[in-house]
């Protein structure tokens, strides 16, 4: 694996892929991704339901085994590597636990496996979220449960930490508390975060790069800043809304009596933008939420 041996001059490259493909059957459910992730930087890694997503962080965590291609964590392949896992957390939404364990066994077994452990972060947390340890997990409320899985990823101080979407239990109060200590945690003790999660607008402010993964290939690889100013939204009358967006990648457009609201993708100069002013158009910026929602419908996004 050439790519591993140059990845390891970095040590600032935590995670390498190249050409990475998982295959069921006839069914490509990873394509041909290749990506680094870098040490301590938060990443969303973003797509519809299907996408790949989870496809690809097992991938990244040694559970499953690519069909081809090469994946390098820590300059090592993942796939039953004990050195590499140790340093790895993997939370995913709807973990399963022994049917007899409690709340406290299930941190006892993290406390036991996770060499970054800390143990007064997991105390101050289970008093956050207002856990009760002597309950058995199969008796706890799905935000509950999903609470159990943040403790364990944010206590759990891993160099590489994944969150599979395992707030998504969690009312909007105890999301907010997660991305609140998430945050201040992460300024203290740096790591590499990734996320994946549907609900992008709630952790835009945290991520600091994006990946988005549609049908199974890399849409985009970029800084979070870099992909929110590569679109925006025209509105205006249709004429000269279709007009100034001749030419350019439209990614989305509605109508609704004389007002048009385009969505494209680009770049604009100061000189387009006086043009835009003197048409009588408005330009918006567009969330990665919008973003991604328009760059995964549009015929465009289908291309392959």
């Amino acid at each position: 694996m050439d790519f591993v041996e140059h990845d390891l001059a970095d040590p600032d490259v935590v995670i390498s892929a190249r050409g990475l493909t998982k295959r069921f059957g006839t069914f490509d459910a990873v394509d041909h991704v290749s990506f680094d992730i870098h040490a301590n930087r938060i990443y969303g890694l973003l797509g519809r339901n299907g996408a790949g997503k989870t496809t690809v962080m097992q991938l990244l965590t040694g559970q499953t085994i690519e069909s081809s291609g090469d994946v390098a964590v820590f300059g090592e392949r993942p796939f039953e590597n004990a050195r590499i896992l140790e340093r790895v957390c993997f939370i995913k939404e709807s973990q399963k636990y022994p049917d007899d364990f409690k709340v406290k066994h299930v941190l006892s077994c993290a406390r036991d496996l996770l060499p970054n452990w800390d143990e007064d972060f997991a105390q101050a947390l289970l008093d956050d979220f207002q856990l009760p340890t002597g309950r058995r997990v199969k008796k706890l409320s799905r935000g509950m449960n999903s609470a159990v899985g943040v403790i364990i990823g944010l206590a759990s101080r891993a160099p590489l930490t994944f969150f599979d979407e395992p707030y998504l239990g969690l009312d909007a109060v105890a999301r907010q508390l997660f991305y609140d200590r998430l945050l201040a945690d992460y300024a203290e003790h740096p790591r590499t975060v990734v996320l994946s999660t549907h609900l992008i607008d709630e952790v835009s402010d945290l991520i600091e790069h994006v990946l988005v993964i549609d049908k199974g290939r890399l849409l985009f690889d970029e800084d979070a800043d870099t992909l929110r100013s590569r679109a925006l939204v025209v509105a205006g009358p249709p004429r000269a809304v279709d007009e100034f967006t001749a030419g350019r990648t439209v990614l989305h457009r509605e109508t609704l009596g004389n007002l048009a609201r385009t969505t494209v993708e680009t770049e604009l100069s100061e000189a387009d933008r006086s043009t835009a002013q003197g048409a009588g158009l408005d330009l918006e910026p567009v969330s990665l939420q919008q973003l991604l929602v328009r760059s995964t419908t549009t015929k465009k996004g289908d291309a392959r």
